[in-house]
């Protein structure tokens, strides 16, 4: 795959706080690249650089191999979290509407067929429920036939089965061979829809890769987490622990024997929890708090 979008030491400053601190990465065409991070990490600063809305400090930003220009932005297709739309249309008008905004628009018809909204054209989008809005405002964000499509945390809000719904739609629309930035607050969402995911924290990289790379290379075997004791566990060399949260993360091969170990050394079991690494523990084996903070 062709890359698409080659960043190379982006950096934002805001009078002493270092935003964003020379981060560099690239996104290959066709791909769902998830940009994640707590609250104040830095992605929507980093975001609104890549789509033109904030000027950088320094560090570069290539499109299809060229330095970003006014062009390659307009060309972009984004969904804001939240976005105003005028009032009293229905969503065929709200269509035809953001249509008329440039020259070679989208075919309304594939984009209606697409997002799934034959059924509510007639319906002022005022009156859509959370899921109808979302499929809308995609189909806003490719109206321009963009390939190259920001989606800003899509499915905040809405119930599990909308979200899978949206997720669906994100799969067609990456079939199409676009490529998708996507930031999210979601885990699963990530896990499901990223093909590479870069973590940030105040500002900085903290981890990038597809999400398998990364958890294969921070995790092995299960992870055992029961409340912190305030006691240091004994374990063996192909075994890691931390703490966070206030809780005791153990990644351990062998699950029966690091049980054993621990009863061993008198910790209590109670409150012991076991399962398989996402990329939620991940996060909070990097940084000490979980993505949601």
């Amino acid at each position: 795959m062709s890359t698409v979008l080659d960043v190379r030491g982006l950096t934002k400053k805001y009078a002493e706080l270092v935003a964003v601190n020379g981060i560099s990465f690239i996104v290959k065409q066709g791909s769902c690249f998830g940009l994640l991070g707590p609250n104040g990490a830095g992605k929507t600063t980093t975001i609104e650089m890549l789509e033109g809305l904030v000027q950088p400090d320094a560090g570069e930003i290539f499109y299809h191999g060229k330095p970003a220009s006014r062009a390659d932005f307009q060309q972009l297709g984004v969904q804001f979290q939240q976005t105003a739309l005028q009032d009293y249309l229905t969503v065929h008008e709200t269509l035809k509407l953001f249509a008329a905004f440039y020259p070679k628009p989208a075919d309304l018809a594939e984009l209606i067929q697409l997002c799934d909204l034959t059924e509510i054209l007639d319906r002022d989008h005022r009156k859509l429920s959370g899921g109808q809005r979302q499929r809308l405002l995609l189909a806003l964000a490719l109206v321009n036939e963009p390939q190259i499509i920001f989606l800003d945390e899509p499915t905040t809000g809405l119930d599990p089965h909308a979200r899978r719904n949206f997720w669906a739609l994100i799969e067609q629309v990456k079939a199409q061979g676009r490529t998708v930035i996507l930031t999210t607050h979601y885990m699963d969402e990530a896990e499901q829809l990223c093909d590479q995911i870069l973590i940030m924290d105040k500002g900085n990289i903290i981890a990038l890769d597809s999400p398998e790379a990364l958890l294969a290379q921070h995790f092995s075997g299960a992870l055992l987490r029961l409340p912190d004791q305030g006691q240091d566990p004994k374990l063996p060399d192909d075994a890691s622990w931390s703490r966070a949260g206030g809780y005791l993360q153990i990644n351990s091969r062998d699950i029966e024997q690091t049980i054993r170990l621990l009863q061993a050394q008198q910790f209590s079991l109670e409150g012991l929890f076991i399962k398989s690494a996402n990329l939620d523990d991940l996060f909070l084996k990097l940084t000490g708090h979980s993505l949601s903070a």
